[in-house]
């Protein structure tokens, strides 16, 4: 599949103060697959990581949303940017589907995580939180793979957007491995941000930047096999 250029989705009102994810070009590329789902009023969406709640608020203009962050931060945006939105979410504090009730069911899951390879081991802290993932990128996107099919119906999908730093084949494997037919269904291809460039170094000597300063965001979407 050919990485397609990223044009600007509908407009929606979207305030972003400092320690909470800017919607970015993951952001736009999820909402681009987002749109080519069927949601109606009937259908509850429920979205892990929520951050600034632009992709929540994007969904609700359909379905019934569920928005989850671990950042209570991110929790009050979230709700402040769907009443500039004039719309109305449920929005959960908590990590990732514990924030669920359980026996929850949804038709579709969405998560835009972080997935930064950082130098340290150690779980990110402060600010760093929306976009540092460990080493390897994979901090909550292994949670995730292993998790959202406990909160998906039988019919649902879920559409998760990384980089491919953090290894889109190893996606892919954990996704089935939980029972999920995953695929590549839109990408594209944008210089390393700033974050990105400022561990250039440690990326090349990792082999994770052999091809330059490029990098390639995938959205996967999955369903039950």
């Amino acid at each position: 599949m050919a990485a397609a250029p990223l044009t600007a989705a509908r407009p929606l009102r979207c305030w972003v103060p400092r320690g909470v994810y800017a919607p970015q070009a993951d952001t736009r590329l999820l909402e681009r697959a987002l749109c080519r789902e069927r949601i109606t009023e009937k259908t509850d969406v429920l979205e892990l990581g929520t951050g600034s709640g632009l992709l929540a608020v994007a969904a609700r203009l359909g379905g019934r949303v569920t928005a989850v962050d671990i950042s209570w931060r991110a929790v009050v945006v979230t709700w402040i940017n769907a009443l500039l939105n004039g719309q109305r979410l449920r929005v959960r504090h908590g990590d990732l589907t514990t924030a669920v009730p359980g026996g929850r069911r949804f038709d579709l899951v969405i998560a835009n995580p972080p997935y930064v390879p950082a130098p340290s081991g150690a779980p990110p802290r402060d600010f760093a939180r929306a976009w540092d993932a460990g080493t390897d990128g994979r901090l909550l996107i292994d949670r995730i793979c292993d998790t959202a099919p406990k909160v998906l119906r039988p019919t649902g999908t879920l559409l998760i957007v990384h980089s491919h730093l953090c290894g889109t084949g190893a996606t892919l494997t954990r996704l089935a491995a939980a029972g999920l037919r995953a695929r590549v269904v839109d990408r594209t291809r944008l210089p390393f941000g700033r974050i990105l460039r400022s561990r250039l170094d440690w990326l090349r000597r990792r082999g994770l930047a052999a091809d330059g300063t490029f990098e390639e965001l995938v959205v996967i979407r999955a369903e039950p096999a």
